[in-house]
């Protein structure tokens, strides 16, 4: 759950005027998963691996700020 807060901490930080939320939703068996608007951006339901931060607001900033760069790019 800590590096879920610390991801949604740095999508918020990153997309704060693009974004109205982000929530954490708590489940079992490790699965980690960033959805937009109901579809799948990331996860590591198959590989068991949890998606870099950078990765996830790289597929995050196509959807809804394409063009724009983010951090360290």
């Amino acid at each position: 759950m800590l590096r879920a807060a610390y991801l949604a901490q740095e999508l918020l930080t990153s997309f704060e005027k693009e974004l109205g939320e982000v929530a954490l939703v708590p489940g079992s068996g490790g699965i980690f998963e960033v959805r937009l608007d109901g579809e799948t951006l990331a996860t590591n339901r198959e590989t068991k691996v949890m998606p870099e931060a950078g990765e996830v607001k790289r597929l995050l900033r196509d959807r809804i700020a394409p063009g724009r760069t983010i951090g360290h790019e």
